[in-house]
C-alpha cells in the first residue's frame, strides 16, 4: 500500500470509479492483480490546468446592429454600441482606405488654435451616431480585439460662430471650454478577421466596431477576458474587463460660475473640485479603482470590482487566472496587486515593495501613503508627481498570469518579477526577479503577454504627461516593443534565466521605429489574403502605438495605404523581429477612432487585448533566428513547469502485473478538452513508461513502468489527445503535462 509523496492531495474519484481492477481481480492476460493502493478520496498529483482548447473554426466577423442616432438613447451603464467610421464626412466604404481629402472645415478648425485642440473638440461629429441597444449576437469573438484609448473631446453647448450668439465670448480660449467628449468612446472592440489582402503597410478598414464610452465607464487603460464560464457552464464566449486610469490624464473641474452652462476647468487642486465628467465613470458609481466588466454577449456594461482606497492614480493593468478564476490587478496608488475573485470581491493582495524586494537583496520599500488630493494646493493637473503615484520602486505597472506564477512589472527602469499562485489560488510567497528590461530608455513596461512557445512580449509606454490642451499624455516616440526567451541550456554566467538580450520589433514608420504605446497581445496567425486562421496560434502579434504612419520621408509610398496620422494598434507577424520588418511595411494598421487630423497627439492610445483560446499543436516550436533553441524541447513534452496545464490526475494506484509495475490513472478533464486517449514517455533516463493503445470509456488510463527501482521517481509525460484528431493526420492538439510519479517501494519482480 503505497500513495504518492510528489504532490498535494485534492478530492479524488468515486469508489464506484476505482474498484473496477479489484473486482476483476485479473490482468488482461488473465494474471492477479496485486493492489498496491488502498481506497482513498485524496488525489496524489500536483493538479496543473489550463483552457487549453484548440479552436477549429475560423473566426467569421461580428455581426453588429449599426443604430445611428444624434445623442445616445441607452442609460450611461446599460450597454456599448457600434459608430460608423467617417473622415470629415467621407464614408471609407473599401477594405483598405484610399488616399482621402479633407474638408474645408478640418482645415477652419485646426487655424483656431495652434495646437488643434478645437479641432479636437469638433470632431465628435467624426463618429457619427450615439450608442447602440444591446446586440442580439456576442460582441466577442475568437480573434477579437479590444482596444482603449482616450475618447476626445467637445465644447458643451457651443454656438458656431455663424450663429446669432456668434461662438465663445471674446476673450474665452477654448482650451478652457473644451471638455470630455462622454457620447464618445474609450473602449472598442473589434473584428480583424479578414484584414484584404497580405501587409504591405498599409490601413485596414475593419468593421463598425463595438464601443463603450467615456459616459459609461470613463478613460480606461489595462483589459483582460475572462474564459467564458457562465454559470458554471462554458460559454466559449467570454467577458471582457477594463480598468480605470490615469494615462490619459486626470483633469478636474469646479461649478460654473460665469452661467455658461460648463462648469469651469482648473487646473490647480482647490476646494469644491471634483474629477471631470467621464474622468472615472463617476455617474455610474465608477472611480479611479473601479475595474468595469464588458458582457460578451450582450454587451451590458456593469462595475464588476472596485478598489475604494485608490486616490486618483488608478489601475496600472488586469489579468486573468483561469486555473483559479480570479483576477489580478495593480494598483498605482498603493503598489499592491489585488487578487479579485470571479464574482468581483477582493481576496487580498500582494505587495512588491515589502514582500517582493527582499528576495532580490534590496531594501524593503513601504507606500509613503501619498494620495491624490484635488482639493489641495500641491495638486498640479500638469504635473504627475502630486498625483499620488506610490514610489517608482514598488510600482506595479503590468500584470500578466502564465504557467503557475503571476508576472509582474516594476518601476520606470523596467524590471520583470514573478510570485507563485498556490493550489488554493492565494500568493505563494515566493517572489523571483526574472531580469531587468534592456531597452534604449528607462521607460515602465505596462503589458506582458506570453506566447505559446513561452517567448515573453513587453511593451514600453513613454513617461506620463498630461497637458492641458488634451495634446499629448504620454512623452511617445522611443517606446519599445521586444521579446525575451529563456537561455537554453541556462548560462550558469548570467543572473538571469532569461537572454540577456532580447529581440526588438519595428514599431510604426518614424524614425527608429519606437512608437509603442504601451499596449500587446498575441493574434492567431493570418493566410496569405489576411484572413484569420484559429488554427494557427499566437502567430500574431498586437501592439498599440502613436503616428504609426506618420513618416515626411515615406510620404509618398505611404500614401497609397491611407492616412498617415493614425493612432491605434499594429498588426505584425510575430517571426520579424528586427532587422526584419523595418520600416514595418510587413505589418498592417488599425486607427483607434478615425480620426486622421490630430498627428501631434500622444499618448492617446493604451492598451489591445485579444481573445484567443487555443493550444499550440503536438510537436510544433519555433525556429529563432541566430539558432538558438526554443524555449522548450521538441517535439513530444515540454519540461516540467513550462506550460499552463489543462488536465488533472486525480488520484494514482498502482498493481503487480506480469509484466511488472502497472499505474492506473485517473485523470479530470475540467478544462472540457474532451481527449480520450494518451500517450505516454518516460521523462527520466533508463526508466521505460508505455501506454496501451485502445482506452475503454469509463476506466482509469492505466501505463506500465520498467526498468526503476521500486521507489524510484519517474517523470512522466502525458499527451492527453481525441482518437479522432489524431485519425486525421498531421498535427493534432494535445493537452501536455509532466507528471512526477513516486513508485511504491515494492518490487513487482516473481
Amino acid at each position: 500500500m503505497t500513495s504518492n509523496p510528489e504532490a498535494p492531495r485534492s478530492a479524488g474519484t468515486t469508489g464506484t470509479r476505482r474498484d473496477h481492477r479489484l473486482r476483476d481481480g485479473v490482468d488482461a492476460l488473465g494474471f492477479p492483480l496485486i493492489p498496491l493502493t488502498q481506497r482513498k478520496s485524496g488525489s496524489n498529483v500536483t493538479v496543473r490546468k489550463a483552457d487549453n482548447s484548440i479552436r477549429e473554426k475560423r473566426a467569421g466577423p461580428p455581426r453588429l446592429a449599426l443604430i445611428c442616432a444624434a445623442t445616445p438613447d441607452v442609460s450611461p451603464v446599460a450597454n456599448g454600441g457600434s459608430f460608423m467610421s467617417r473622415v470629415r464626412g467621407t464614408r471609407v466604404s473599401s477594405l483598405i482606405y484610399s488616399p482621402l481629402t479633407y474638408s474645408l472645415e478640418g482645415r477652419l478648425s485646426r487655424a483656431v488654435h495652434a495646437g488643434g485642440l478645437l479641432a479636437l473638440a469638433l470632431g465628435a461629429g467624426l463618429w457619427l451616431g450615439g450608442a447602440a441597444k444591446a446586440q442580439e449576437t456576442q460582441i466577442i469573438y475568437p480573434g477579437s480585439m479590444a482596444v482603449t484609448g482616450f475618447s476626445g473631446t467637445v465644447i458643451p453647448n457651443f454656438d458656431p460662430p455663424d450663429s446669432e450668439k456668434g461662438g465663445l465670448p471674446p476673450g474665452v480660449d477654448p482650451v478652457d471650454e473644451t471638455f470630455i467628449d462622454t457620447t464618445r468612446a474609450t473602449l472598442r472592440v473589434f473584428d480583424v478577421s479578414h484584414l484584404g489582402g497580405p501587409a504591405p503597410g498599409q490601413l485596414v478598414f475593419t468593421p463598425p466596431p463595438f464601443e463603450v464610452t467615456s459616459g459609461q465607464i470613463g478613460q480606461v487603460f489595462g483589459l483582460t477576458y475572462d474564459d467564458g464560464v457562465r454559470d458554471g457552464v462554458p460559454s466559449g464566449i467570454p467577458n471582457l474587463y477594463a480598468g480605470a486610469s490615469s494615462l490619459h490624464g486626470i483633469r478636474i473641474v469646479t461649478p460654473d460660475t460665469d452661467e455658461d452652462g460648463r462648469p469651469e476647468r482648473q487646473r490647480r487642486g482647490m476646494a469644491g473640485a471634483t474629477f471631470m465628467e467621464g474622468q472615472f465613470g463617476t455617474e455610474n458609481g465608477g472611480g479611479p479603482g473601479t475595474i468595469w466588466k464588458i458582457d460578451g454577449i450582450t454587451g451590458q456594461v456593469a462595475k464588476f470590482a472596485d478598489i475604494d482606497t485608490n486616490s486618483g492614480p488608478g489601475i496600472g493593468n488586469l489579468t486573468f487566472d483561469p486555473i483559479h478564476r480570479q483576477f489580478f490587478a495593480s494598483d498605482l496608488d498603493t503598489g499592491l496587486v489585488h487578487r479579485i475573485d470571479a464574482g468581483g470581491r477582493l481576496i487580498d493582495t500582494f505587495d512588491h515593495g515589502v514582500a517582493g524586494r527582499p528576495a532580490h537583496g534590496l531594501a524593503p520599500a513601504a507606500d509613503d501613503g501619498a494620495v491624490m488630493d484635488i482639493q489641495g494646493a500641491a495638486y498640479d493637473s500638469e504635473d504627475p508627481e502630486t498625483w499620488g503615484y506610490t514610489q517608482d520602486e514598488r510600482r506595479v505597472w503590468a500584470v500578466s498570469y502564465h504557467g503557475g506564477r503571476l508576472y509582474y512589472s516594476v518601476g520606470e527602469k523596467a524590471e520583470i518579477w514573478s510570485v507563485g499562485i498556490a493550489r488554493d489560488g492565494s500568493f505563494a510567497g515566493d517572489p523571483r526577479w526574472e531580469l531587468t528590461v534592456k531597452a534604449d530608455k528607462d521607460y515602465a513596461v505596462t503589458d506582458i503577454a506570453f506566447d505559446n512557445s513561452g517567448f515573453m512580449y513587453l511593451a514600453q509606454r513613454g513617461p506620463v504627461e498630461n497637458r492641458y490642451d488634451y495634446s499629448q499624455f504620454a512623452d511617445s516616440g522611443k517606446g519599445e516593443v521586444i521579446r525575451y526567451w529563456r537561455e537554453n541550456p541556462d548560462d550558469p554566467e548570467t543572473e538571469s534565466v532569461w537572454v540577456e538580450a532580447p529581440q526588438e520589433y519595428a514599431v510604426g514608420f518614424p524614425q527608429a521605429n519606437r512608437q509603442s504605446a504601451g499596449g500587446l497581445d498575441l493574434q492567431y496567425g493570418y493566410d496569405a489574403d489576411g484572413n484569420l486562421d484559429t488554427s494557427v496560434c499566437t502567430q500574431t502579434l498586437v501592439n498599440t502605438g502613436d503616428k504609426l504612419r506618420d513618416n515626411p520621408a515615406l510620404a509618398e509610398k505611404l500614401a497609397a495605404g491611407g492616412p498617415l496620422a493614425v493612432h491605434g494598434v499594429q498588426i505584425t507577424p510575430k517571426e520579424l523581429v528586427k532587422p526584419a520588418n523595418v520600416p514595418p511595411f510587413g505589418s498592417w494598421f488599425v486607427d483607434f477612432d478615425g480620426y486622421f487630423e490630430d498627428p501631434e497627439v500622444e499618448g492617446h492610445v493604451g492598451d489591445v487585448a485579444v481573445w484567443h483560446p487555443c493550444e499550440g499543436r503536438a510537436g510544433y516550436y519555433e525556429e529563432i533566428p541566430g539558432g538558438y533553441l526554443p524555449p522548450f524541447y521538441p517535439p513530444d513534452f515540454p519540461p516540467p513547469g513550462n506550460l499552463p496545464p489543462c488536465l488533472d490526475v486525480e488520484d494514482v494506484r498502482y498493481f503487480c502485473t506480469s509484466r511488472g509495475l502497472e499505474a492506473d490513472l485517473y485523470l479530470h478533464d475540467h478544462a472540457g478538452f474532451g481527449g480520450d486517449s494518451i500517450k505516454a514517455q518516460s521523462r527520466t533516463p533508463g526508466i521505460g513508461v508505455t501506454s496501451p493503445q485502445s482506452h475503454a470509456p469509463g476506466k482509469p488510463y492505466t501505463i506500465d513502468i520498467t526498468g526503476h527501482y521500486p521507489g524510484d521517481k519517474v517523470d512522466v509525460g502525458l499527451c492527453f489527445y481525441r482518437q479522432s484528431d489524431k485519425d486525421k493526420g498531421g498535427y493534432y492538439p494535445c493537452c501536455k503535462m509532466t507528471l512526477p510519479l513516486r513508485t511504491p517501494a515494492v518490487s513487482c519482480e516473481r
